[in-house]
């Protein structure tokens, strides 16, 4: 999709790069989540990848990155004690040949498990095993080289309760410590996370059953060090600036060192026009400047950044563009709008800025 010419002459002309900006800004990383070239499914034609490819290594465009898939249970434990790195191992290559931050995902998640997972019969005995087995396998495989981990992953259902996965069936919140411990004693250099979505917002009873498992965590004496707030939001119903401000602060003022936007993407109703546009934009600008303005919140990842490799219209029919780049890779109009947000932040984070590009 393109952009008609009355938007795209209203927009200004940026010079220089996402990742460039927001360390500029203060932030360790701007990245972008990205899968194997075999699970690109919806690419609108092959010559695509190499244009994709090129965006995706720019090391000033994103600075780090997170596999979508490949480091899940299904890939990595595809049967019992047998593990696979090989999907998982792609990402982190491209991370380590362009500079970039490695985030790992995930760890413990009800999503995405093998088959043989689901249908075994579970005691409490084997399903420790069966986690510590994993976890030590799979973080002990990419120790040294995850910045960080996102050790449970999406733990809680829409009402702040205790998801009923089968992990929560057979152990209650036991699995949640278990895992947790078990990844720090494994790679204790990664920095620990509790992921999900829906916990943006502060008045959230999602958000609220977030800090309750965070603090369950930390009075329990167990390593937690931060939390991942997914950000799979609406184009016209996001949060506002404040709103993630002061949800993250419900987050560090429980001891954790770090939160981070870990799958950014802003979804909107299609077909996409320049009003729809603009809005999505401003969800993008209140994420950045939420992020720049909370000196714990370390970093922001697109959840890929390309249209067409984007989870949303599979998921939510009628919906989508929730990305920067169009199919054609022209960009959206909230690309300029996070570089000149960024831009706009840096002189009042000059000291924080300094200290992430020394890092």
């Amino acid at each position: 999709m393109r952009l008609t010419v009355s938007l795209v002459a209203a927009l200004p002309l940026v010079a220089g790069q996402l990742d460039f900006y927001a360390k500029k800004a203060g932030l360790q990383y701007f990245g972008a989540a990205t899968d194997t070239p075999g699970q690109r499914e919806r690419a609108p034609f092959p010559a695509s990848y190499p244009k994709y490819d090129a965006i995706l290594k720019d090391p000033k465009e994103f600075g780090q990155t997170t596999p979508t898939n490949g480091m899940k249970f299904m890939f990595t434990e595809p049967e019992p004690g047998v593990f696979n790195y090989t999907e998982g191992e792609y990402v982190e290559g491209l991370a380590e040949d362009t500079g970039k931050i490695l985030r790992c995902h995930a760890l413990v998640w009800h999503n995405q498990l093998s088959p043989w997972f689901e249908k075994e019969t579970w005691t409490p005995e084997t399903m420790r095993v069966a986690i510590t087995r994993h976890i030590t396998n799979v973080a002990g495989h990419w120790k040294g080289r995850c910045a960080h981990w996102d050790v449970v992953n999406e733990a809680l259902e829409e009402d702040g309760t205790y998801r009923q996965s089968i992990f929560y069936k057979v152990l209650g919140e036991e699995y949640l410590k278990l895992a947790f411990q078990v990844a720090a004693a494994v790679d204790p250099g990664a920095k620990l996370y509790y992921n999900d979505y829906g916990i943006e917002r502060p008045a959230s009873v999602k958000t609220a059953g977030a800090v309750k498992l965070v603090k369950m965590l930390k009075d329990a004496g167990i390593k937690i060090d931060g939390v991942g707030m997914q950000a799979h939001l609406h184009a016209d119903n996001h949060p506002t600036t404040q709103d993630h401000i002061d949800t993250m602060k419900l987050y560090t003022a429980l001891g954790v060192s770090e939160v981070a936007f870990t799958e950014l993407d802003v979804r909107i109703k299609m077909p996409v026009d320049a009003e729809k546009l603009a809005m999505q934009a401003d969800s993008y600008k209140a994420v950045a400047t939420a992020c720049v303005k909370v000196k714990e919140c370390v970093g922001i990842t697109l959840w890929d950044f390309y249209d067409p490799f984007s989870w949303v219209p599979d998921t939510f029919p009628g919906q989508g563009a929730s990305l920067l780049w169009f199919d054609d890779f022209t960009k959206h109009p909230a690309y300029d709008v996070l570089i000149e947000t960024f831009k706009s932040l840096a002189p009042k984070c000059t000291k924080r800025a300094k200290k992430a590009f020394k890092a």
